[in-house]
């Protein structure tokens, strides 16, 4: 190294991005393969969470028809039950898909993409968790309450939940901390 050169990189801290950086929406410099490696990892333990709780309750949506009082269930509370399973292992499927997708295309060079499909896939199976918990909550309830009083409960807590996992993300999209991006929006 010559007398005086730094011994720093393009795309360090010292010389602010390189030509294969990219600046991230958290101030990050990092390559595209780095942002993807990051975005991966996070998503993994996003999905990791969501399919634990989806799991459980398909497990437990399944002993139901096993149980000595589901030949006593009106017609309406099996076509009820045939929806939420349906939609118990739509959930499963979508929340697995981002791990099918990962393990097909690995070594092929298309992570930033597979990144992209396997968040698209996890927002669908969250969307489709809570179609799910809504459904499951209004068989459960309309065998324990009045089917009026089971529908307001249930459309109370979508909607809560709706509250949980939906706004805030939206309202921090709409407005979030990076200016430029704002001004872009408008």
């Amino acid at each position: 190294m010559k007398q005086g050169a730094s011994a720093q990189e393009p795309g360090d801290a010292e010389h602010g991005p390189g030509p294969d950086r990219i600046p991230g929406g958290s101030g990050r410099q990092e390559s595209q393969d780095e942002r993807a490696d990051r975005r991966w990892v996070e998503l993994l333990q996003e999905v990791r969470v969501a399919q634990t709780g989806v799991q459980i309750l398909l497990a437990f949506l399944l002993t139901v028809a096993f149980t000595p009082r589901f030949p006593d269930l009106s017609d309406t509370n099996r076509n009820i039950y045939v929806v939420t399973v349906l939609l118990g292992a739509a959930t499963t499927g979508a929340l697995i898909a981002p791990v099918s997708i990962h393990r097909f295309v690995t070594g092929w060079g298309v992570k930033p993409q597979t990144v992209i499909w396997a968040s698209r896939f996890t927002l669908i199976g969250l969307i489709l968790l809570l179609c799910t918990i809504g459904s499951a909550l209004l068989l459960i309830l309309r065998v324990v309450v009045t089917d009026t009083m089971a529908g307001w409960l249930v459309g109370a807590v979508l909607v809560w939940f709706t509250c949980c996992w939906f706004l805030p993300a939206y309202w921090m999209r709409r407005n979030g901390r990076n200016p430029d991006r704002a001004k872009e929006r408008r």
